[in-house]
């Protein structure tokens, strides 16, 4: 499976309380664009999907065999 991204953030297997905190970082510093993250953390199915559906971000597809998620930043207008 692939799915266009802008960026590529292979996050190992970082648990989730530091993945979520470094993700949001990346994606609020590419709004509107697409990051695909590599997470092998055993939590990283259940919790990437709850992180997007908490901060607005899109989960366009994960591909649990690669362990690869495709979430695009939410556009967080100009001021942000």
């Amino acid at each position: 499976m692939s799915v266009p991204h802008d960026d590529l953030w292979d996050a190992g297997d970082m648990s989730c309380g530091d993945l979520v905190l470094l993700l949001r970082q990346k994606l609020r510093s590419m709004p509107g664009r697409t990051l695909k993250v590599i997470a092998r953390d055993p939590g990283a199915p259940a919790d990437l999907p709850a992180f997007c559906r908490m901060t607005g971000d899109k989960l366009l597809a994960q591909d649990q065999a690669s362990q690869t998620y495709w979430i695009q930043s939410r556009d967080r207008g100009a001021s942000a």
